[in-house]
């Protein structure tokens, strides 16, 4: 197998396999045909020996080959988009239907029935679009944007249940507040163009409208359901205020406390306190009660008196008589001891002692009638 060369002989003049002793010529190399040749390459005949060319291996085996020729694939070369009957390229047309419905599209704004939109022009605010089907010139030359106005939007402070927000009251007391604002947008331009972030300015309002509005209350208002309903209606008001100041285009509908406690380190001795005011109270009020029950009974009696007096001044000695005899009969009633002053009668006599006795023998006594009758 040494010196034999599958490519047939070599430089040095050695000769292939015995196989190819009946080439009968020379001329021809011996050996097996290089696979990597194109046919038809070489010297005489055709059969010539070079070694590959790398450029004609890609060309012949490329997308562009002849592998791929007349195949009609769209990576081929046979393939062609379709012409129109005149002819020409559908491509221009292609184009100029994509950019006209782009076009359409930015000019066409459909906006609902609680929406709003604000047109810029070059950036420029312009105007301002209601609800419905509404036109504008494409982008970008005019762009829209659409806000929901009359939705309900909630802002909760703190934002965060576990935080803890501290207000001095007026009686020199902390209290932990959180409240919800409830707001929407009255003016769409003022909303959009007037304030950086409007939601921070709602936020930053709203604080210092309840701080303000604690300040001026008492500890045991922020936690009375009364006083709870003056300091919201104090916050929306002095928030709205503020905000048409800014002129932020923004309506505030309501403020709503959630919670109103004492502070955390305190809530045990604040809770003493409470029991100790509510007690305080049940005192005063029976105390009150009492007063008014004995100023009632003296009014009655004063009125009794002015009338026995008005009678008196009519007949002094009837009157006079009338009383005594009222008196004794009253305090009598409510005594066992009767004491007669009679000449020839017992001083004392104990009537409920003989009542008594004469009841308990009446049944067995026989009556006797006195001699002589």
């Amino acid at each position: 197998m040494a010196g034999n060369n599958p490519w047939g002989s070599g430089g040095d003049g050695s000769s292939g396999s015995g196989d190819d002793g009946d080439n009968g010529g020379g001329d021809k190399p011996k050996g097996p045909r290089n696979p990597w040749l194109p046919p038809g390459s070489g010297g005489k005949g055709g059969d010539g020996r070079r070694g590959p060319n790398i450029e004609d291996i890609f060309r012949n085996r490329g997308p562009e080959g002849p592998r791929r020729q007349g195949s009609g694939g769209p990576g081929g070369p046979g393939f062609r988009m379709p012409q129109r009957p005149g002819g020409k390229s559908w491509f221009p047309v292609l184009v100029v239907g994509i950019i006209a419905l782009g076009l359409l599209a930015t000019s066409v704004h459909l906006i609902g029935p609680q929406q709003q939109a604000v047109v810029k022009t070059l950036g420029d605010y312009t105007r301002t679009l209601d609800s419905g089907l509404q036109f504008t010139a494409p982008f970008p030359i005019e762009s829209v944007e659409v806000e929901d106005v009359q939705g309900v939007r909630a802002v909760r402070i703190p934002g965060n249940d576990t935080q803890v927000k501290l207000i001095l009251t007026g009686d020199q007391n902390l209290v932990d507040l959180s409240y919800i604002v409830r707001w929407n947008i009255r003016n769409l331009s003022d909303f959009k163009f007037r304030v950086v972030d409007p939601i921070e300015t709602v936020n930053e309002v709203a604080e210092a409208a309840m701080r303000a509005s604690i300040a001026e209350k008492q500890l045991d208002e922020t936690f009375s359901g009364q006083g709870r309903a003056a300091i919201e209606l104090d916050v929306r008001e002095r928030m709205q205020r503020t905000l048409d100041n800014y002129q932020a285009g923004i309506n505030v509908l309501g403020v709503e406390i959630e919670k109103a406690d004492p502070p955390g380190q305190v809530v045990d001795a604040f809770r003493d306190v409470q029991v100790a005011e509510q007690n305080a109270d049940a005192a005063r009020n029976q105390a009150q009660g009492y007063a008014q029950q004995v100023l009632a009974q003296a009014q009655g009696e004063a009125e009794a008196f002015d009338k026995v007096y008005e009678e008196y001044r009519l007949a002094p000695e009837v009157t006079r008589q009338r009383l005594y005899y009222e008196t004794m009969e009253r305090v009598l009633s409510n005594t066992d001891t009767t004491v007669i002053e009679a000449q020839g009668v017992t001083p004392y006599l104990p009537l409920p002692e003989i009542r008594r006795r004469a009841q308990q023998s009446q049944p067995a006594a026989t009556v006797t009638a006195p001699e002589g009758q």
